[in-house]
């Protein structure tokens, strides 16, 4: 039921933000042009609006949101509940789950730290 709801939402966005794309394209590239600000996306000079702007409220935008929403659907933890299998990159770049680092019956410790 979830995925379904979410299919709808993001299919209405979609159809929505092509319309507006369609009818005011100024606008739309400003509104989008913001987007890009707060992701930083528009701050890299080889990487124009023309580059990435046209992909909003695409097709694949469509299927990418809906994988990402529905990812995360299976990434909420529920006290109680089994720990999520979240997909993680390790240190090499290999993409793992994260209870594949389980072993035998010892607890599995995550370390969560940051280097600026």
């Amino acid at each position: 039921l979830q995925k379904i709801l979410i299919l709808l939402q993001v299919t209405l966005s979609v159809i929505v933000g092509k319309t507006l794309m369609i009818l005011f394209p100024e606008a739309m590239k400003r509104y989008i042009l913001k987007m890009g600000e707060k992701s930083r996306m528009n701050q890299n000079p080889k990487f124009s609006y023309e580059n990435w702007g046209p992909t909003f409220f695409s097709f694949k935008y469509l299927l990418f949101v809906l994988k990402v929403k529905w990812k995360r659907l299976e990434d909420e933890a529920y006290e109680g509940h089994p720990a999520p299998n979240t997909p993680v990159v390790t240190p090499g770049g290999e993409v793992r789950h994260l209870l594949d680092f389980m072993a035998d019956n010892r607890p599995l410790i995550l370390n969560f730290g940051s280097c600026t």
